[in-house]
C-alpha cells in the first residue's frame, strides 16, 4: 500500500489493504493506552511498530475536549486545538486556527487566532 502511495496510484477507501493496515493502527494504538510510565521501553517501542523510527521524547497526542460557549459564531474551515475554550458570542473568522482561549464577546481572526474586536455583549 505505502509503494502504492508513494507512486501516486490510486487508492479507494474500501480497499482492504488500506483496511488492515487501519486495525493494526488501532490495535497498536490500544497497547499503547494500556501501558503506564512504568512501562518505558514497550512505550518507546509501540510507536515505532507503525512510524518505522521515532525521536527523543516522542509521544502520542492527547486529546482534549474543547468547549465552545452559547451564541459563538465559527467561519468556515476554523481550526480549534484540543483544550480550547471559545467564550460566549465569540466569532472567530474564516480560517482561522484557535491556539488559546478566547474571551466572550471578541471577534478572532487568523493563524493563530487573535483578537481584533470586542463586541458590546450578544447583540455587539
Amino acid at each position: 500500500m505505502r509503494e502504492r502511495v508513494l507512486a501516486g496510484d490510486p487508492c479507494t477507501a474500501d480497499d482492504p489493504e488500506l483496511g488492515a493496515a487501519s486495525t493494526r493502527a488501532l490495535d497498536v494504538a490500544d497497547a499503547y493506552n494500556a501501558t503506564t510510565v512504568r512501562q518505558g521501553p514497550l512505550r518507546r517501542r509501540l510507536p515505532e511498530v507503525l512510524l518505522g523510527s521515532v525521536g527523543e521524547g516522542a509521544k502520542w497526542e492527547a486529546a482534549e475536549p474543547i468547549t465552545i460557549g452559547d451564541d459563538v459564531w465559527l467561519g468556515g474551515g476554523v481550526v480549534v486545538l484540543p483544550g480550547v475554550t471559545i467564550g460566549e458570542n465569540a466569532v472567530v473568522g474564516a480560517g482561522a486556527v484557535v491556539t488559546r482561549d478566547l474571551p466572550a464577546d471578541v471577534v478572532a481572526a487568523g493563524n493563530p487566532a487573535r483578537v481584533v474586536r470586542t463586541l458590546d455583549g450578544p447583540e455587539g
